[in-house]
C-alpha cells in the first residue's frame, strides 16, 4: 500500500469516526464528556457527604440544649459541685501514692532493702491513710443526693414514655385506650426542692474537710527524692486550691435555681469549648470536643515536627545530591513505607514501640530526666512517631515533585556564577520550589491529622487535657483523638441518640478543619508564586 492509500485509509476513518453519532453526539463529544463527568461526579459525591454529614449531625445542638435543661431541672448540676471536689480529693489522693512510688524507687537505687524502705516510708503512709479519710463524709453525702436526682429522671423518662404511647394510640385512632393512658406532669421545682435543705450538713462537711486539710499540711514528711519533692509541692498547692475554692461552691450551691432558664449558646459553647467528653453514664453525659482536639493537635504537631526534616531533607538530598545508585536504593524503600497497612503499623508500635521508649526510659543512666521513667507505652509520643513515619513518604514524593520541577537553568546559572552544590540548593531551589514544598507539608499534615487506625490502637485512648505542667514530658502521656473516637464509638452507638449527633459533629468539625488547611494550602502557594513571579 503506497503513501497516497494510507493517507486515504486515514481520512476515511477519520470521516467514519466525525460520522458516527450517539444520543446526537459524535465519538469527540463523547470522549470530551466522559472525561468531564468524572469531576461532575467528584463534585456530588462531595456534596452528598456535606448534606449528609450536616443533617445527621445538625440536629445535635437541639437535643443537646433539651439534655442541658434536664440536667439542672433533676438538680443534676447541684450535686455535681459536690461530685467535682470528691474528684479533686480523689486526684489529691492518687498523689500521695505517686509521692510513695517516687520515694520508694530512689531508697531502691540507694540500696535500702524492703524492711528498711518500708521503715523509711512510716510517716507517708501515716499521712496518706489519715488523708485518704478526708473525703469520707463529702463522698457519703454525694451518695445520699446522687439518688434523688436519679429518681426524677426515671419518673420524667416514664412520663415521656406514656406520652409517646398516648400519642401513638391517637393516631392509631384507638381515642379511648388513649384517654385511659394516665400521663404525669413533674413539677422539678418542686422534686428539687429537697437538695437545699443538705445545705448545713454540707456547710458543716466542708469546714471539717478544710479543717483536716489544714491541719495535715504540717504533717507532710520531707523527702530525698527530688520528684517526690515537687510532687508534695504541687500537693500543697493544690489542696490550698481546694480548700479557697470551698466558699464559692458553696455560694453556687446557695443560688442555685432549678428554673433558671439556659440560653441556647450553651449548647455550642459547652460542645466547642467543653473539657470532658464522657457518654453511656448512668449519670449525665457530656460532650466537651477539648479533650480530643488537643490530643489531635499534640499527635499531629510532634508528628509533622518529625517527618518535615526527614521528608524535606529527603527530597532535596535524592534529587540534587544523591548518585543515580543512591537514588536507585533510597526513593523505593521511603515510598515502600505507604504501601505498608496502618493495622501493621499499630501493631508494631504496641509490641516494639512502644515497649522500647518505655524500658529505655527506665534505665538508670537517664534518671536524670524529669519526667523518666514513663509508665504508659501507648502514648502522644509513640503515635506520632507511627504517624511521621506514614507522613515522610507524602512530603517526600511531593516535595522531589516541586523540586523537580525547578527549571536547569536555575542550578546552571548558580554554579556558572561560582556557587557551590550547598548553597545552589538552599538559595536557589529549595526559594523556587518553596511553594510546593510548604504544599507537600501541609497535604502530609492533612495526611496525619485524618489518620485513624494508629492513633485508635497506640495513644492511649485517655479522653482527658494532657497536663502542661509535665513541660516535654506532655507528650508521653496518653490522649485520644477526634477520628480515633469516632471508629470508636460509633459501632455501638444508638442511632439517632444524642451520642450519635455528637460524634457527627465531631466529623463535621474534622471536615471544617481540613477545609481551613486546603485553604492555608492555597493561600501560601499563591503567596509564594506571586513572590516569584
Amino acid at each position: 500500500m503506497n503513501a497516497a492509500s494510507k493517507q486515504q485509509s486515514i481520512e476515511d476513518a477519520l470521516l467514519k469516526s466525525k460520522k458516527f453519532r450517539l444520543f446526537g453526539l459524535n465519538a469527540d463529544d463523547i470522549i470530551k464528556h466522559f472525561f468531564a463527568g468524572n469531576a461532575t461526579i467528584a463534585i456530588v459525591v462531595l456534596a452528598l457527604i456535606t448534606v449528609f454529614l450536616f443533617r445527621e449531625g445538625i440536629e445535635f445542638f437541639p437535643k443537646h440544649y433539651e439534655s442541658l435543661r434536664l440536667y439542672r431541672w433533676a438538680g443534676m448540676e447541684f450535686v455535681d459541685y459536690l461530685k467535682h471536689e470528691s474528684t479533686d480529693l480523689s486526684a489529691l489522693n492518687r498523689m500521695t501514692n505517686l509521692m510513695k512510688r517516687q520515694e520508694s524507687e530512689v531508697l531502691r537505687m540507694k540500696g535500702l532493702s524492703q524492711a528498711q524502705i518500708a521503715e523509711r516510708l512510716a510517716p507517708l503512709d501515716a499521712f496518706a491513710a489519715k488523708f485518704s479519710e478526708v473525703p469520707d463524709g463529702l463522698n457519703g453525702l454525694v451518695a445520699d443526693l446522687t439518688e434523688i436526682p436519679v429518681g426524677i429522671l426515671d419518673r420524667h423518662k416514664m412520663c415521656v414514655n406514656a406520652q409517646s404511647h398516648k400519642t401513638l394510640l391517637i393516631r392509631m385512632g384507638k381515642i379511648a385506650e388513649a384517654n385511659a393512658v394516665k400521663v404525669d406532669v413533674i413539677d422539678f421545682g418542686k422534686e428539687t426542692a429537697i437538695l437545699k435543705t443538705f445545705l448545713p450538713q454540707c456547710t458543716e462537711i466542708h469546714a471539717k474537710i478544710k479543717q483536716d486539710i489544714v491541719g495535715l499540711m504540717s504533717a507532710i514528711p520531707d523527702f530525698e527524692s527530688a520528684e517526690a519533692r515537687a510532687t508534695s509541692l504541687l500537693f500543697k498547692k493544690l489542696a490550698l486550691k481546694f480548700t479557697d475554692g470551698i466558699p464559692v461552691t458553696e455560694k453556687k450551691m446557695a443560688e442555685w435555681n432549678p428554673g433558671e432558664p439556659i440560653h441556647f449558646y450553651r449548647a455550642l459553647t459547652d460542645f466547642i469549648f467543653g473539657s470532658r467528653w464522657v457518654t453511656q453514664s448512668f449519670w449525665y453525659d457530656f460532650y466537651g470536643v477539648v479533650p480530643l482536639f488537643v490530643g489531635s493537635f499534640m499527635i499531629s504537631l510532634l508528628a509533622m515536627i518529625l517527618a518535615v526534616p526527614f521528608g524535606v531533607g529527603a527530597a532535596i538530598y535524592v534529587n540534587q545530591m544523591a548518585s543515580k545508585c543512591e537514588q536507585n536504593m533510597i526513593k523505593p524503600y521511603i515510598e515502600f513505607i505507604s504501601a505498608i497497612p496502618s493495622v501493621v503499623l499499630g501493631f508494631f508500635g504496641i509490641a516494639i514501640l512502644g515497649e522500647s521508649v518505655r524500658w529505655l526510659t527506665q534505665q538508670s543512666c537517664l534518671s536524670w530526666v524529669p519526667f523518666f521513667p514513663i509508665s504508659e507505652r501507648l502514648n502522644i509520643f509513640t503515635a506520632g512517631c507511627l504517624l511521621a513515619l506514614m507522613a515522610v513518604p507524602t512530603i517526600f514524593s511531593l516535595a522531589e515533585d516541586a523540586i523537580n520541577n525547578v527549571p536547569k537553568a536555575y542550578k546552571e546559572a548558580s554554579l556558572a556564577l561560582g556557587a557551590n552544590k550547598l548553597q545552589t540548593v538552599v538559595r536557589i531551589i529549595v526559594p523556587t520550589a518553596l511553594s510546593g514544598i510548604v504544599a507537600a507539608v501541609l497535604l502530609g499534615f492533612g495526611r496525619v491529622i485524618g489518620e485513624t487506625m494508629v492513633v485508635l490502637l497506640v495513644a492511649g485512648n485517655r479522653i482527658s487535657i494532657p497536663d502542661f505542667t509535665a513541660g516535654i514530658g506532655v507528650f508521653f502521656q496518653p490522649a485520644h483523638t477526634m477520628t480515633g473516637l469516632i471508629a470508636q464509638e460509633m459501632g455501638e452507638v444508638v442511632r439517632g441518640s444524642l451520642q450519635y449527633r455528637a460524634l457527627f459533629m465531631v466529623g463535621i468539625l474534622l471536615f471544617f478543619i481540613s477545609l481551613f488547611i486546603n485553604y492555608m494550602a492555597q493561600k501560601i502557594v499563591t503567596k509564594y508564586r506571586i513572590s516569584a513571579g
